[in-house]
C-alpha cells in the first residue's frame, strides 16, 4: 500500500497546529502526505466549527471531497466540526467515512489504518483517552511558526462555545513547549507565535496563577537565537504586571499584544459573563504603552450582541476612538446552539448587527490610516515572508501572520531575511518600504 494522505486544515491558528501534530503522527508511522487529493488513500479535513460561516466552510470543503472521492478512498472529518456536530457530519454528507474530534486527534494513525481496512462510511471513532497537549514533532513550514502552549478554555463566556468543543483548559508542559521551540528554531523558524485560546491562562490549570511570564523567560533561554517571540490571544484580566515587565524588558518579545476584548459597555459585558470593569481595561492599555510606548495593540469585538442598543453601540465607537488601537477585528454575534448567549431575550435583528459592523470597522480604517501615517520616515525591521516578480513582501514587529498587514519592498530578497527598511508610503492597513543597505 503506497499510505498517502491529503490534509486540508481549515479555521484559526490552533487548528493549523494540530494539523501539523497529525501530519506528523502519521509521516512517523510511514505515511506520506500529498498536495493532490486524487492522489490519497486517505482524504483528511481538519474543520472549524466556532461560527456558522466556519461550520458552512467545512461542509463544503466535505462535500467536495465526498463528490471527487474515488472507489478505495477513505474520507474522515476530523476537529472542531467532527467534535461537536458529528452526527449531523454523517446526516450531512453521507460519504464521510469516519468523524475524529478535537480531543481525539492523536489517534490519527490507527483511525486512518482503520479505515482502510473497513467498509466505506463505517463508524469509525476511537474512544480512548489521549492527551492532545502533549509532546509533538514540529516540521517547520516557513520562517513563522505557532507554538500551542494549551487547548481548551475554561473561562465563562456566554456567547462561546469552544469549551464546550475542546473542554477545559489543558496547559502543555514546559519541558514540552520548550522542546518544540528549539525544534523549530533549528529549522530555521525566526518568529514563534505563542497561542491558545488563553495564553496568559498557561499553568491555571495545575494551579500556576501567573505562568506565562516565567514560560515566556524559558523560551527565550532556550533559544536566544530567536529574533521574535510574539504573543496571542491574551484575557485582559488575566495580564499581569509581571507580564508587561517581562515584554519590556526582552528584546525579542514583539512590543505586540492581541488582547480581545469583545465590548466596550459594562452592561453588554456583563451579558457575555466578561469583566464588566471598563476602567481596568483603560488601565490595562495605559500600562502597556508607558512601559512600551511603541507597542501595537489588537483586539477583537462582538457587534449586534444580544440585548445591544444604540447607546452601548455608542458607547463602543466612543471606546474605538478613544483608545485608537492599532488593529481591531470585528465580527457580528452569530447564536451559538449550548451557549448562554443563544438563550438571551432581545436578539438583535441580522440587518441592524451588519450595519453596525460597517460603521465600526469604517471608524477603525480612518484610525488604521492615520497610525500607519505616523509610521512614514520611520525604520522597522522586516521579516521577508514572500518574494517575486521583483517584489518582497514581509512583516514588522506591529503585524501578526495572517491577521494583520504586510509591508511591500521593491527588490527581493529571500524568505526567512531580516531587513531594515524605511516606511515610505501608508496605505489603510499595508505600509510601502525602502530596505537599507545592510
Amino acid at each position: 500500500m503506497r499510505k498517502r494522505f491529503y490534509l486540508l486544515s481549515l479555521g484559526c491558528p490552533k487548528n493549523t497546529v494540530d494539523a501539523e501534530a497529525m501530519s506528523g503522527l502519521l509521516a512517523d508511522a510511514g505515511w506520506r502526505r500529498t498536495k493532490r487529493h486524487e492522489d490519497a488513500d486517505v482524504l483528511i479535513v481538519n474543520t472549524c466549527g466556532f461560527i456558522d460561516d466556519a461550520r458552512q466552510e467545512s461542509y463544503s470543503a466535505l462535500r467536495e471531497l465526498a463528490q471527487a472521492k474515488r472507489p478505495g478512498q477513505r474520507l474522515l472529518a476530523v476537529g472542531c466540526l467532527s467534535q461537536r456536530y458529528g452526527e449531523d457530519v454523517r446526516r450531512t454528507v453521507p460519504d464521510v467515512d469516519g468523524i475524529l474530534g478535537t480531543q481525539e486527534w492523536a489517534n490519527i494513525v490507527p483511525c486512518v489504518e482503520t479505515l482502510l481496512g473497513v467498509q466505506p462510511h463505517a463508524s469509525v471513532r476511537p474512544r480512548s483517552e489521549v492527551s492532545v497537549v502533549t509532546p509533538m514533532h514540529r516540521q517547520a513550514q516557513g520562517p513563522s511558526a505557532y507554538l500551542k502552549i494549551a487547548d481548551g478554555c475554561s473561562a465563562p463566556c456566554a456567547f462561546c462555545a469552544i469549551p464546550l468543543i475542546k473542554g477545559p483548559q489543558r496547559s502543555k508542559s514546559r519541558d514540552a513547549i520548550l522542546e518544540e521551540a528549539r525544534q523549530l528554531v533549528t529549522q530555521g523558524v525566526r518568529e514563534i507565535i505563542l497561542i491558545a485560546q488563553d495564553t496568559t491562562a498557561y499553568g491555571r490549570d495545575w494551579g500556576e496563577q501567573d505562568g506565562l511570564p516565567s514560560l515566556i523567560e524559558s523560551i527565550l533561554q532556550t533559544v536566544p537565537q530567536l529574533p521574535w517571540l510574539r504573543l496571542m490571544y491574551a484575557y485582559p484580566q488575566h495580564v499581569t504586571p509581571r507580564l508587561i515587565e517581562i515584554m519590556a524588558s526582552h528584546s525579542q518579545v514583539c512590543h505586540y499584544l492581541d488582547l480581545p476584548l469583545q465590548h466596550a459597555h459594562p452592561n453588554a459585558l456583563r451579558r457575555m459573563r466578561r469583566s464588566p470593569d471598563v476602567g481596568s481595561i483603560w488601565q490595562l492599555i495605559t500600562d502597556l504603552r508607558q512601559a512600551m510606548p511603541d507597542i501595537a495593540l489588537r483586539t477583537a469585538f462582538i457587534v449586534g450582541y444580544p440585548g445591544e442598543n444604540e447607546e452601548e453601540f455608542a458607547a463602543l465607537l466612543d471606546f474605538m476612538d478613544d483608545a485608537q488601537f492599532d488593529k481591531v477585528g470585528v465580527f457580528t454575534y452569530s447564536p451559538e446552539g449550548g451557549t448562554a448567549a443563544a438563550r438571551l431575550p432581545d436578539q438583535v435583528n441580522r440587518e441592524v448587527a451588519e450595519d453596525r459592523y460597517a460603521r465600526a470597522m469604517e471608524l477603525q480604517r480612518d484610525i488604521s490610516l492615520a497610525l500607519n501615517q505616523l509610521l512614514v520616515g520611520r525604520v522597522l525591521e522586516i521579516l521577508v515572508e514572500g518574494t517575486g516578480e521583483g517584489i518582497s513582501v514581509g512583516r514588522s514587529y506591529r503585524d501578526a501572520p495572517e491577521i494583520d498587514g504586510y509591508v511591500l519592498m521593491h527588490g527581493e530578497w529571500s524568505v526567512g531575511k531580516m531587513v531594515r527598511a524605511k516606511i515610505q508610503r501608508a496605505m489603510e492597513y499595508d505600509l510601502e518600504g525602502l530596505v537599507l543597505s545592510d
